[in-house]
């Protein structure tokens, strides 16, 4: 891995094949629904490539309308969470990627699809931001993977003052019964079917990392924070098609994960990228344009830039990859 332990290292070259390979084993299917989005769109109509949920997701006691009830769709909120469901031949193993922002729309969402969050094997942390961890608690008390700089204290200093974010606490975690497993380096889940990337290795020239704003407690002070070394994804080797990559933010960059992936299984072919692209703001809006040439050039089957991508990278991606590009929405399960 490219990084040093503390955070802030700055990133290193990694040329070559990688001194880690991974051997992948390749699924038959992977589907991947989207628990927590940013937004909700009941009027987008699926294919054979999505199925979208719309209004009659669920149905809430409404006085104000003739019989008291009422259709409604789902929650959107700036968090992300996606359950990952892994099908090799008849065998089925559902995992859930991030937990969304507030305590109740992951339960609540997953409650209106009908998804059963007890049947879910393991849960992983992309990293530790708030939008990603908000409803963990009332899962089912599972393993998690997640990297150990997913406990780091963050903060915005802005002109008008310092914003902490909520960090993630371990004691509380532990308290509930997560069997917390830390890990920096890859690992593989599901028979050696899921990859988990840890440290993402950094070697573009453009992928800024977040803003000087954003800070890290380093238990002496606070400190730019700009790589958020935590960050991971998730990547599943879908048969005859390619890698399928799940990203929760993509804090290391939406071309450094995939060549991180790439390099890490041997597998050249990007199938699908799914998840956030932290393309949103003006302080990444210059990395724009190179991210979606590098993501054209790579030819994946399915685009969808969900979350924290921004609608300026939403609209770069559907221009440039009009074939490939399927707008976010809550409640969509992409099979791939």
């Amino acid at each position: 891995m490219c990084f040093a332990d503390e955070p802030g290292g700055a990133p290193r070259p990694a040329p070559g094949v990688a001194v880690d390979p991974i051997a992948l084993e390749p699924v038959d299917e992977v589907r991947i629904t989207t628990l927590v989005e940013n937004t909700f769109d009941a009027l987008l109509v699926g294919s054979e490539r999505v199925a979208r949920a719309g209004l009659g997701a669920g149905r809430v006691e409404a006085p104000q309308f003739l019989g008291g009830a009422a259709d409604v769709g789902l929650v959107a909120e700036h968090g992300f969470s996606a359950l990952v469901t892994v099908r090799r031949g008849a065998t089925e193993t559902a995992l859930l990627f991030d937990a969304g922002l507030s305590p109740d729309a992951l339960s609540l969402n997953a409650a209106r699809l009908g998804v059963d969050l007890g049947a879910v094997q393991g849960i992983v942390l992309s990293h530790g931001h708030p939008d990603h961890a908000g409803g963990l608690l009332g899962l089912p008390r599972l393993p998690m993977v997640l990297h150990p700089g997913a406990w780091t204290r963050r903060r915005f200093a802005l002109p008008g003052g310092a914003r902490e974010l909520a960090s993630l606490s371990r004691r509380a975690l532990e308290a509930e019964g997560f069997s917390l497993v830390e890990r920096r380096v890859p690992s593989l889940l599901v028979d050696g079917a899921v990859l988990i990337t840890g440290e993402v290795d950094r070697t573009t020239d453009f992928e800024l990392g977040m803003p000087a704003a954003h800070e890290a407690w380093t238990g002496d002070g606070w400190e730019p924070d700009p790589w958020v070394v935590d960050d991971q994804a998730l990547v599943v080797h879908v048969r005859d098609r390619g890698l399928v990559v799940l990203t929760g933010c993509g804090h290391a960059g939406a071309v450094n994960i995939v060549r991180h992936a790439q390099r890490l299984t041997g597998v050249a072919e990007l199938h699908a990228l799914v998840g956030g692209l932290h393309l949103g703001g003006a302080h990444v809006e210059p990395v724009i344009a190179p991210t979606v040439a590098a993501l054209r050039a790579l030819a994946p089957a399915v685009v969808v830039g969900g979350h924290c991508t921004g609608w300026k990278a939403q609209h770069a991606l559907a221009a440039a990859l009009p074939d490939a590009y399927l707008p976010p929405s809550a409640g969509s399960t992409y099979r791939l």
